[in-house]
């Protein structure tokens, strides 16, 4: 197979090139610090650890799955990885059973 190249420029996107909108938040929860044993456990139980909208619906006798749709989230990854260091502080800093928190 041969490679195919092309010499033409893409097309310039809308506003200022690697500008996201949403950095300050995104950098907000990602140096949020879990040192309370109380917002870790609000962060296990608000925070999914599986997505919710994903399921089977049956309509006249077809069914259809419905993807998962949380990574549509522009801050999933942030709220995954807050909701571990969740998991994390409680385990190993409070030394308790997390298990009820996994799916």
């Amino acid at each position: 197979m041969s490679t195919i190249t092309h010499d033409h420029d893409h097309p310039i996107p809308r506003g200022r090139p690697g500008f996201d909108i949403l950095f300050p938040l995104r950098q907000w929860v990602d140096n949020l610090k879990v040192s309370d044993r109380k917002l870790a456990h609000f962060l296990c139980k608000f925070i999914p650890c599986c997505c919710p909208f994903e399921r089977d619906v049956t309509l006249f006798g077809h069914t259809f799955h419905i993807p998962p749709l949380c990574k549509l989230n522009p801050l999933y990854y942030e709220f995954v990885s807050l909701r571990l260091r969740a998991l994390c502080y409680l385990a190993d800093d409070c030394g308790e059973d997390v298990s009820k928190y996994l799916c």
